[in-house]
């Protein structure tokens, strides 16, 4: 069986697979600190639930990382990825300036991946972006491994950052 063959295990990243406790900080300052809430990504530790399932689901299905941060992380984020022994996986990432909310931008690509592929799943912890991918038909499994953060939500919802 070829990776084209085996079904999808779509995973996104902060707050799912990376914790981003400690970059926090830069997101509730006014201005929020976008570059250095991305710079200090490589940093982020691992949780180990969302990678376990990561390593679980590579078993059955091809991999892929589904995430709101921008294509200039491209690096480090496939930098953190192998760091932290995750699966090898197409990495999705949004365009430098598309600023649409987490929703409507991972609904789109995971719409986009169904038509050719069998998604098994979805493990993310946005709870709109769980939510809008449920009423689409999509199995979902909510990430709640992670301390929730007020500020990433609304830099997800309304601000189109992560």
């Amino acid at each position: 069986m070829t990776d084209n063959d085996r079904p999808l295990a779509v995973f996104d990243l902060d707050n799912t697979l990376a914790d981003t406790a400690h970059r926090q900080r830069f997101l509730e300052r006014k201005p929020r600190d976008w570059a250095a809430f991305f710079a200090a990504a490589p940093q982020d530790p691992p949780l180990a639930e969302g990678v376990a399932l990561a390593r679980e689901s590579a078993e059955e299905c091809e991999v892929m990382y589904l995430t709101g941060r921008p294509e200039r992380c491209r690096r480090d984020t496939v930098d953190w990825l192998a760091a932290h022994g995750l699966p090898e996986g197409r990495l999705r990432m949004r365009r430098d300036n598309d600023r649409r909310p987490a929703r409507r931008t991972k609904l789109e690509i995971l719409r986009e991946l169904s038509r050719t592929r069998e998604i098994r799943v979805l493990v993310d912890d946005d709870l709109l972006v769980c939510e809008d991918a449920e009423r689409a038909g999509f199995t979902v499994v909510r990430a709640r491994w992670a301390t929730a953060s007020a500020a990433l939500e609304v830099a997800q919802e309304r601000e189109g950052r992560t």
